[in-house]
């Protein structure tokens, strides 16, 4: 399963009112088209490809209650599918049900461009993963439904760790360090001891959030980027002491081919989502032939002596306001991310949109990596500006600058951070 999450970009030309179609009380919910007749569901090519009978379930679920209804569905690739988002909320032939990346959801609702939902209309609400439920909540409301989650894990080649006398997955920084100088110093410097792509934030994020640092704080409803605090610097200098001691790849790349680089046999290890490593050892990837069983993932321990808090992506469901099926496409995001939709999804190696569920993988030594990794979490500032943060990818510049020698770690980020002030409160 590939994810690449793309930021919220502003919804030209749109003025909705959330309030016109939200109900009463509670956090929203809406009575609008419970009997309409047909209903029309947005999602990525994941579900197309990863899990077409967990659709075909949910459909089946709402068509037993709803005798003759028709679901169509449509698919689209992460890439694109914002701007074929924006184009049609701009006319009246919005979907029902659309998938969102959990940092597309901020910018959406800030447009007033989500119906807000009635949590008490979903299964497992009161259990949702901290993370998730962020994404989908702003200034009180509740826009979204958690999908599902992907946590990000460290995973090495145990053939190269025990090639330097190392039989086991560290539990600290300095043991990780200390095998990886190991393998460094026998594999050369045209072989990466850790693979870790220099524009990829969410990994650099997180030694941030691991030294006590962040992206931006709020105080009195304005936020403020904080990455030349000294606790981000410190989290940044460390990134940039792995980059500099352990990637010898491509220093301006980012992680969107990080599993085809690793099935190429040129580094022992990379911090990435939990599916990274299955992805790479597949015959069409793994081009040594060596890879299969041959790795491992483990929780990624972090320089401050707790494990490495890790970003929570994810997916959630969004109903658009100007849908015409509302009370419909509820229950179908329902019959969808409910108890059994969770247990197949889980089955397919994505972590469940709860923390009932979560618990169930941390006793399964299948499961149990990832598991335990997405308790220590983070996640983006909920800023109204922050999708413009992204759309600028002012923190993939600073990391690049900072990877490549270009500016200084100070520098790089004094200069991140005047970018982010300019757009971080802007709606």
């Amino acid at each position: 399963m590939k994810r690449k999450l793309i930021s919220a970009i502003g919804i030209a030309g749109m003025v909705v009112s959330v309030a016109a179609c939200g109900g009463e009380g509670g956090s929203g919910g809406s009575d609008k088209g419970a009997d309409a007749k047909e209903l029309t569901v947005w999602l990525t090519v994941d579900a197309q490809n990863n899990w077409p009978e967990l659709v075909k379930a949910a459909d089946a679920a709402v068509q037993k209650k709803h005798p003759g209804l028709k679901i169509n569905h449509e698919y689209y690739g992460w890439p694109d599918k914002n701007a074929k988002l924006d184009a049609v909320l701009a006319t009246d032939k919005a979907p029902d049900v659309v998938e969102m990346g959990n940092t597309e959801m901020l910018g959406y609702m800030v447009k007033g461009a989500f119906a807000p939902l009635d949590t008490a209309d979903f299964d497992n609400s009161d259990a949702w993963l901290d993370g998730l439920k962020a994404s989908v909540t702003y200034e009180g409301k509740t826009y979204g439904v958690p999908y599902y989650a992907g946590g990000r894990v460290a995973n090495w080649r145990k053939d190269v760790a025990a090639s330097v006398g190392v039989k086991t997955s560290p539990k600290t920084y300095q043991e990780l360090t200390d095998a990886l100088d190991k393998i460094q110093k026998k594999r050369g410097d045209k072989f990466s001891a850790w693979y870790q792509p220099t524009r990829d934030w969410y990994a650099a994020m997180s030694f941030v959030y691991d030294a006590g640092g962040a992206i931006a704080t709020e105080s009195g409803g304005q936020w403020k980027a904080s990455l030349s605090s000294p606790e981000s610097l410190k989290g940044l200098k460390e990134f940039k002491n792995v980059v500099d001691t352990y990637m010898h790849g491509d220093k301006t790349k980012d992680e969107s081919d990080r599993y085809i680089v690793y099935g190429q046999g040129k580094s022992a290890m990379i911090f990435a989502a939990a599916w990274e490593g299955a992805t790479a050892e597949d015959p069409k990837n793994d081009k040594t032939g060596k890879l299969k069983g041959n790795l491992e993932n483990f929780v990624m321990p972090g320089p401050s002596g707790k494990n490495m808090p890790v970003f929570l992506g994810g997916s959630d469901l969004a109903v658009p306001v100007k849908s015409d099926a509302q009370a419909l496409a509820a229950e179908w995001i329902n019959a969808f991310t409910g108890p059994s939709g969770q247990k197949g999804l889980m089955a397919k190696g994505n972590l469940p949109n709860n923390k009932t569920d979560l618990a169930t993988l941390k006793n399964d030594p299948k499961t149990a990596v990832p598991a335990i990794a997405a308790e220590s979490n983070w996640f983006v500032p909920m800023a109204p500006g922050w999708g413009q943060v992204e759309k600028a990818q002012i923190l993939q510049t600073m990391l690049q600058s900072i990877g490549t020698g270009k500016k200084s770690v100070e520098a790089a980020a004094k200069e991140a951070d005047a970018a982010i002030d300019k757009v971080i409160n802007t709606k």
